[in-house]
C-alpha cells in the first residue's frame, strides 16, 4: 500500500466524519436524552449525572467539535477549495463550494458556541468552577438554550455537508 496524497485525504475525511458523528451524536444526546430526563431523576441521584457523566460527555463533546473543525478545514485545504467554500462559492460561482461553505460556516458557529458559550456556562452550572449559587441557574439556561440552537443548526449543517457531495 502506498501512502500517497489521496490516501492522506481519505484519512483526513474519515477522521472528519468520525469526529463529526461523535460531536453531533453527543449534541443530540444532551438535547434529546439527558436534558429531558434530568427532571425525572430523583434528587439524590442527580449528582451521578452532573458530577460524573456530564463532565465526561462534555469533555468528548468539546474536543470532538474542535477535531471536526480542524479536520474539515484541513480537508478543504487539501482538496483545494478552502477559500472558495469560506466565501460561500462567491469566489468561483461553484454551487458545490457554496453548499459545503454553508455547512462549514454553520459548523464554525456551532464550534464557537461549544467553546465560548456552552462549555464556560456548563462549568458554572455543574459546579466545576466557583460561582455564586444565584449564577448557576442562569448559566445552565444559557448553556441549554445555546445547545438547543446548535441542535437546530446541526440539521442544515448536515444537509449542506451531505448535499455538497451530490452537487456537480
Amino acid at each position: 500500500m502506498e501512502f500517497d496524497y489521496s490516501w492522506w485525504t481519505f484519512l483526513v475525511r474519515w477522521l472528519h466524519v468520525l469526529s463529526g458523528i461523535m460531536w453531533v451524536g453527543l449534541l443530540w444526546y444532551f438535547n434529546f436524552v439527558q436534558s429531558p430526563t434530568m427532571p425525572k431523576i430523583p434528587d439524590e441521584l442527580k449528582r451521578g449525572v452532573s458530577g460524573y457523566i456530564a463532565p465526561e460527555a462534555l469533555f468528548w463533546f468539546r474536543w470532538a467539535a474542535l477535531a471536526t473543525v480542524v479536520t474539515g478545514l484541513l480537508l478543504a485545504m487539501m482538496n483545494g477549495y478552502l477559500l472558495q467554500a469560506l466565501t460561500l462559492g462567491f469566489a468561483d460561482k461553484v454551487a458545490k463550494h457554496a453548499a459545503i461553505g454553508f455547512g462549514m460556516w454553520f459548523g464554525l458557529i456551532m464550534a464557537f458556541n461549544v467553546w465560548f458559550i456552552i462549555w464556560p456556562n456548563q462549568q458554572k452550572a455543574l459546579g466545576l468552577v466557583d460561582v455564586p449559587a444565584a449564577e448557576k441557574p442562569k448559566a445552565a439556561r444559557l448553556a441549554g438554550v445555546t445547545s438547543r440552537f446548535n441542535t437546530m443548526l446541526s440539521i442544515p449543517m448536515l444537509y449542506a455537508m451531505v448535499s455538497a457531495q451530490n452537487v456537480y
